[in-house]
């Protein structure tokens, strides 16, 4: 009988050895990235790729999604979505607003700008296509500060042997002209040093400025975690994200009272896309 304790407890030990270690996911402080609330989106935002508020406004968030060219605007948690076409189909990654004007990102790093003024009726007339203003690659992370435009590359070539992220600095005008105006890096080894990139290249999705503590908040859904830097881009935490929850993680913005929203694409007939909304946590 002791003889087969022994070999049961055993076999439990090896047992227990043999299971994988359970992933510890933390937050940044003032957020539980575990406790979303969850909004499900209809199937034309299926392919969302970037949301936005204007000042901050909570009652309506501004997106777009990676296939059509239009601007969508609803309510957290509503089903009506409306919708104003600003330009012709194209693989459109991210938007911001600024004062009176709109800013979308094509992945090729096209830009293109409209008032929001001209997003009432079916199809705005006045938008601005401003194309070779960034090097040739792929660029998914656009967000707007203080009258400037923040852009990060995805994949480009400049960083291909380096082992830092380029970004670009665009000086955006009330009339929604745009003028280059500095570049700033992300190295990948101060990432590296907080958590495993696994062998990857750090490949950002979207971008956003945390107005409550002045850092950078950066997301990569193909590295599936969240990069917190300071206003230098020094890398200050890194955030591994549960892909339960953020399956495909491509949009992120703070509202007014400093809550954050991550969107998810869907994924095929069976995901659907959602919202997920981290209220501050004072």
């Amino acid at each position: 009988m002791k003889l087969f304790i022994s070999i049961f407890t055993t076999f439990l030990s090896f047992a227990s050895c043999a299971q994988p270690a359970k992933q510890d996911y933390s937050s940044p402080n003032g957020y539980d990235l575990e406790r979303p609330e969850k909004f499900t989106l209809p199937h034309i935002l299926q392919e969302i790729s970037g949301i936005a508020f204007h000042q901050g406004q909570p009652d309506t968030i501004y997106a777009q999604q990676d296939e059509d060219g239009k601007i969508f605007r609803f309510r957290p948690g509503d089903k009506k979505i409306l919708n104003t076409k600003f330009g012709k189909k194209g693989d459109y990654e991210d938007i911001a607003i600024y004062n009176s004007s709109v800013v979308m990102l094509r992945s090729d790093g096209t830009l293109y700008t409209f008032p929001l003024k001209s997003i009432n009726g079916k199809e705005i007339t006045d938008t601005k296509e401003w194309k070779n203003l960034l090097p040739k690659g792929e660029y998914e992370s656009l967000a707007a500060h203080m009258g400037s435009l923040f852009i990060l590359c995805k994949k480009c070539k400049a960083d291909k042997k380096t082992d830092q992220t380029s970004g670009y600095v665009f000086q955006l005008s009330d009339n929604g002209a745009i003028k280059a105006n500095g570049t700033f890096h992300i190295q990948e080894q101060e990432i590296e040093k907080k958590a495993d990139l696994k062998g990857k290249r750090f490949r950002p999705s979207a971008m956003t400025k945390n107005n409550r503590t002045n850092e950078w908040y950066i997301l990569s859904s193909i590295n599936k975690m969240l990069v917190v830097t300071d206003e230098t881009w020094k890398v200050k935490a890194v955030y591994p994200l549960n892909p339960k929850t953020f399956n495909q993680p491509e949009g992120m913005s703070f509202d007014r009272d400093h809550n954050l929203y991550i969107s998810n694409e869907g994924g095929g007939k069976s995901r659907a896309a959602t919202l997920l909304k981290f209220k501050y946590l004072q």
